[in-house]
C-alpha cells in the first residue's frame, strides 16, 4: 500500500492494519520528512486518544491529514505505532 499526496509518496508498506476503512502503515514506513507536528487531538470510544500530524509537501500543508493512537485501548492495539491517513491523500496498491 501506498499513501500519496501533493505528488509525493508519505508512507509505502505491505504491512497495513485496516480499521474501518482506514489503512494504518507502520510508523517506520512513514517518511518522516513530510510531518509536521500538530497539538490536534480527537477521542474515539473504542480506539482511545487520536493525535494528529499535518503533511508538508513541496511547499504545501495539508492540516491534521495524519492521526495515530499512541496508547490505543486494548481493543485498538492492532494499530499502536501506525499512521493512518485522510483530508485527500489517496492510499492505493
Amino acid at each position: 500500500m501506498k499513501a500519496i499526496w501533493n505528488g509525493a509518496v508519505i508512507a509505502e508498506s505491505d504491512d497495513t492494519v485496516l480499521v474501518e476503512g482506514n489503512h494504518y502503515f507502520p510508523e517506520s514506513a512513514v517518511k518522516k520528512e513530510y510531518l509536521l507536528a500538530s497539538n490536534h487531538r480527537t477521542s474515539c470510544p473504542w480506539k482511545g486518544q487520536a493525535r494528529y500530524w499535518s503533511l508538508l509537501v513541496n511547499g504545501d500543508v495539508n492540516p491534521e491529514a495524519a492521526w495515530y493512537y499512541p496508547e490505543p485501548s486494548e481493543a485498538a492495539a492492532q494499530i499502536k505505532d501506525r499512521i493512518a491517513f485522510w483530508k485527500g491523500v489517496q492510499v492505493t496498491e
